[in-house]
This record gives structure tokens, sequence and C-alpha cells, in this order.
């Protein structure tokens, strides 16, 4: 059984608070966090925490027991980092321990990647060009088909365009990427056991564009798309009327929403609660699941944080590492 990865997210922001808070906890597989033992250390003082840190050489090294974080150290941060705040030096840091975490799941030595938030106005200060996690994770693995995935208990969803401008998204919906994403929604739901999945496809436009009346985008690249994917034997359909489909998939009607931009997909998932979210890209060779919300400056250092979200991605990465192995 090999451990699983924890990146430690932007020291300045809640992510030391939440690994603390997540190892004291008892975990069903062995785990280690990538990061700084000194922040970490210093973290689990200050929230008064009966928590060993260690740091270790190895992945074999870690162990699952409450009370334990094991670190596998990437950098040997200065104390006077400004809780709270962008630092350029905590934005690099946290790229670091990404590319790390990486490193490890392509030498096979960790079953999954659960990361803890990142800042990106930290990174890029740090003169690091990424503009989240997901893009990085493709860069490093040299993954070309690749995509978000948010999910509860109650819904999941997949973005057929990540983090970028509004009017950048309405221009990436054309028929070949969305039956793109259509196809990793649909791999995305088999590798949570779900062995015909039902595909829903948002539209972009208001009431799926009505006809035509409200943009052509609808008829000309995403119901064509719809075609292709069924074609191909997935069982999808739309599209549908984005302030409804999410409903009909609360309901049960569909496994999965593909959404046609950020927020089309990411709001109706986090009104629900981000402390039972979960962040998975599909499309990687390894598993990663994140946490979803941010780094949370404005609470960062005060002992508020909750590290539900994060407990819930390192579990929901323990059923996708063991579906696959059942499948395998």
């Amino acid at each position: 059984m090999k451990p699983l990865a924890v990146t430690m997210g932007d020291p300045c922001g809640i992510g030391p608070e939440i690994c603390c808070k997540l190892f004291m906890q008892a975990l069903p597989r062995p785990a280690f966090v990538v990061g700084d033992v000194g922040v970490l250390g210093r973290t689990a003082a200050s929230l008064g925490l009966d928590l060993a840190v260690r740091a270790i050489a190895a992945p074999g090294e870690a162990r699952a027991e409450a009370g334990a974080l094991d670190v596998l150290p990437v950098t040997d941060l200065a104390a006077d980092l400004p809780v709270g705040r962008i630092d350029a030096r905590a934005g690099h840091a946290a790229y670091d321990y990404v590319v790390a975490a990486i490193g490890q799941a392509k030498a096979g030595t960790v079953d999954a990647i659960v990361t803890a938030p990142l800042a990106k106005e930290a990174m890029k200060a740090a003169g690091i060009a990424y503009p989240g996690h997901t893009e990085i994770l493709a860069a490093e693995t040299g993954t070309q088909d690749f995509a978000m995935m948010l999910a509860n208990d109650e819904l999941r969803t997949v973005l057929v365009s990540i983090h970028v401008s509004l009017a950048e998204a309405i221009a990436l919906v054309r028929r070949a990427r969305v039956l793109k994403t259509i196809r990793l929604a649909e791999r995305a739901c088999r590798a949570f056991g779900i062995e015909r999945p039902r595909v829903a496809i948002a539209g972009l436009n208001p009431h799926a564009g009505e006809g035509g009346l409200f943009g052509r985008e609808d008829i000309e690249e995403i119901a064509p798309a719809i075609a292709d994917a069924r074609a191909e034997g997935i069982e999808a359909s739309g599209p549908y009327p984005g302030d409804t489909v999410f409903m009909r998939a609360r309901r049960g009607e569909f496994d999965i929403v593909v959404a046609q931009y950020h927020d089309q997909g990411l709001i109706p998932v986090k009104y629900l609660g981000i402390e039972r979210g979960v962040n998975v890209t599909v499309g990687l060779p390894f598993v990663r699941t994140s946490v979803d919300h941010g780094t949370a400056f404005d609470i960062a250092g005060t002992g508020r944080a909750d590290a539900s979200s994060l407990r819930y991605a390192f579990d929901q990465a323990v059923r996708l590492v063991e579906a696959a192995a059942h499948s395998g």
C-alpha cells in the first residue's frame, strides 16, 4: 500500500493549518505532507495541537497515525512570512510543493496527490505563470486531454474551460472541445464506479439559446458535439438550460453535468457547501484531488480554518485509488 502525498499549499494561507488538523485525525491510508517542517511545526504550536511533526526522507516512511504528521521537506522558509498576505516566497514554495508531489507520483512512490490551496497572485509575484493547479499538473505530466471536475455527494460537474476570462470561455465553446469534455466526464464517472454514466450537457446561452434567438453556439457547436458523443456510445444529452440542469442532476436524472465555463459549473456545487466538495483533475496518469476552496487569507493564522474539505478530498482520493485497483 503506497502512501498519499498532501501538498501544503501556500504557506501564508490556511494550507498549513488544515494540514495540521487533517493529521490530527486517524486516516485510512499512510500519508505525508510535501511542504515545510518549520512552517507546519510552528502552525501546530500556534494552534495548541499535540501533533508530532517530523521530516522523512522517502514516502515509504509515512505513517497512518492520528497525531503524527510526516513531512517530505521541500523548503526551509523563514519564520517571518506574513501570514494572511501575498508573498512571492510563499507563491514559489507552493508551486515547488506541487511539482515535487507530481515527481513522486510519476515515480510511482505514491498512490495519489491531494492538494491544499495555493494563491495564484502569489505565484504570479514569484514569476510563475500558471493560473492554477490543473494547468501545472497537465504541463508536468504532458497531459493534453484534461478537465476539472468538482463534485460532492449530490452533484458532479466537469468544465469545458477553466481559468480564463468569460469572453475567452465563450470563444472556447467549440464542437471538438465540448466533445473532449464529454468524454472526460464519462471517464470521471467510470472512475467512481458508475458503469453507464448519464452525461448532461449545459447550454451556453440563456434557455440553451432558445432555438437560436439568444445565440448560435448551442445549435452549431454544442448539439453536434453531443451527437458525436452519442455516436461513440456515450449516454449524453442536451444542451439543457444552465439554470435548471443542475437541479435535475441533483434529483437523480443525470450522473454528471458538463458545464461550459468556470462559474456556471462551480457555483451550484459550492453553493451546497465547500466542506463536502472535492476538485478532481480528470485525464491525469494518477489520481489528484483537492479542496474546493481557496487560501482564505482573511482567516489565516486565526485557528478558524475548517479541514473538512481537505479530509473529504483525501477520502475521495482513497476511493478513486481503490476503485482503480478493483477495476484493474
